[in-house]
C-alpha cells in the first residue's frame, strides 16, 4: 500500500513538472507577447500561396541600432507591416501625438504612439530592401485583448484583430511585385533577422533606457526630439507644452 501511494505521488510530481514544461511559455510570455502571438495564429488563415507571414523580424537600422517588427506579411500586393498592441479599457490618440492614452478603472496611462513605432519599422525595412524601389508599403496597427478604440484619429489604419483579415484583403488589389520579388525579398528578411537572444535582449534594454531618456527630459521641460525648452502654450482644446524651436520642431506635450 505504501509503495503505491509512494508510486502515485512520484507519478503526480512528474506529471506535474512535464506541465509546467510544456506550459512554461504560456507562464511565462508577456501580455505584448501573447498579444502577438494572438495575431500570428490570425495571420495563419491567409491563403500561403498569396501570402508570407514572418513574425518577430528585428533587423538592424540605417544608424546601427535595431529595429523589432512584430509581423510583416509580404506578398505582390507589398508589404504589410502590422504592430500589434495588447491593451485593456479605452483608447485615446491622434496620429501625430508623441503618445496616446489607455483609460482602465478610472485611472489613465500613457504609452507610445503605435503609429510612430510603426513608422520607425517601415523606415527600416525601405532601408534594407532599398534595391527595391516599386514595393508598397502597408502599415497597420492592431490592437487586440478588450480594448475599445474610444477616439482615434489617424489616416494610418488603426483595427481590431477581428479585422486584419477583411483588411489585408480589402488592400491587395494592385500588384506591385512579382513572385520572384516576393521569394527573394522573404529570403533577405529572413537572412538578416536578428535571432541572437543576447543581442534581442540588448535591443529591450536600449529601449527602456531610451523612454527613461525621453521621460527625463520631459519632466525637466526638455524637448526629447531637439533638446528645445518646452513652454506653456495655449491651444484649441486648452493648455499643452510646445517645443521652442516651433515651426522647425512640432513636439507637444500634455499640460
Amino acid at each position: 500500500m505504501f509503495l503505491l501511494i509512494a508510486f502515485g505521488f512520484v507519478a503526480f510530481v512528474l506529471l506535474f513538472i512535464f506541465l509546467i514544461i510544456f506550459l512554461r511559455k504560456w507562464i511565462w510570455k508577456s501580455k505584448g507577447e501573447r498579444g502577438e502571438l494572438y495575431v500570428a495564429n490570425i495571420l495563419r488563415s491567409l491563403n500561403e500561396n498569396e501570402y508570407t507571414v514572418l513574425n518577430d523580424i528585428m533587423v538592424r537600422t540605417k544608424n546601427g541600432g535595431t529595429s523589432q517588427i512584430d509581423h510583416i506579411v509580404v506578398s505582390v500586393y507589398g508589404l504589410f507591416v502590422i504592430e500589434t498592441k495588447n491593451y485593456s479599457g479605452w483608447i485615446f490618440g491622434k496620429e501625430n501625438a508623441e503618445y496616446w492614452t489607455q483609460v482602465f478603472y478610472r485611472s489613465d496611462y500613457t504609452f507610445r504612439n503605435p503609429i510612430k513605432q510603426n513608422q520607425s519599422h517601415v523606415f527600416a525595412l525601405k532601408n534594407l530592401l532599398s534595391s527595391y524601389r516599386n514595393i508598397t508599403y502597408i502599415p497597420v496597427v492592431v490592437f487586440v485583448g478588450s480594448a475599445e478604440l474610444k477616439d482615434v484619429e489617424s489616416s494610418v489604419p488603426v483595427i481590431y484583430g477581428s479585422q486584419l483579415l477583411s483588411f489585408i484583403h480589402s488592400e491587395s488589389t494592385a500588384r506591385c511585385l512579382s513572385e520572384t520579388d516576393v521569394r527573394a525579398i522573404t529570403d533577405l528578411l529572413l537572412s538578416k533577422n536578428i535571432s541572437d537572444e543576447g543581442m534581442r535582449a540588448e535591443h529591450i534594454q536600449n529601449i527602456r533606457q531610451y523612454v527613461l531618456d525621453r521621460n527625463l527630459k520631459m519632466e525637466n521641460l526638455i524637448c526629447p526630439r531637439c533638446n528645445g525648452e518646452l513652454k506653456l502654450r495655449e491651444g484649441r482644446t486648452g493648455r499643452f507644452y510646445g517645443c521652442s524651436h516651433y515651426p522647425r520642431c512640432h513636439f507637444t506635450m500634455p499640460y
